[in-house]
């Protein structure tokens, strides 16, 4: 078994908190009410998130729930930890997908593009990131 560096406990630890990060956001949102949307978001972002479907509030949650509970299993070191991961991958272009067919991005403004990139992004490289360490042994 292949002894993992301090790069690998960064990288999985980082990902740990930042898909709790995302579970904490999906909390937020299945916890508020109409009003408290519109205050934290606005009354067109507020009115589509309400509007979403139920399939839509499930990919959220599997997608972050996915992505925390396969980055713990990088930090216990086992294999499993990808298959949660490819979960959560799935589930981000889902999202996305529904994004695209219902012009959520049009209401995208300013430094908010960043996590719109840097979701699917960091879901990609976590899958990677899994492969490459259950290949090289790292993962057992």
């Amino acid at each position: 078994m292949t002894k993992p560096s301090i790069g690998y406990w960064a990288i999985s630890g980082l990902a740990f908190v930042w898909n709790l990060m995302g579970v904490g956001a999906y909390i937020s949102q299945a916890m508020s009410d109409e009003a408290q949307l519109v205050q934290i978001h606005g009354p067109e972002a507020a009115a589509m998130m309400m509007a979403q479907p139920a399939w839509y509030t499930a990919a959220f949650a599997l997608a972050v729930f996915g992505g925390a509970l396969g980055c713990l299993g990088l930090l216990l070191r086992k294999t499993w930890a990808l298959w949660p991961l490819l979960l959560s991958l799935l589930c981000v272009v889902i999202q996305h997908i529904y994004y695209l067919i219902h012009g959520t991005y049009q209401f995208v403004e300013g430094g908010a593009w960043v996590m719109v990139l840097l979701i699917p992004i960091v879901a990609v490289f976590l899958v990677w990131f899994a492969r490459r360490k259950v290949a090289d042994g790292t993962l057992k």
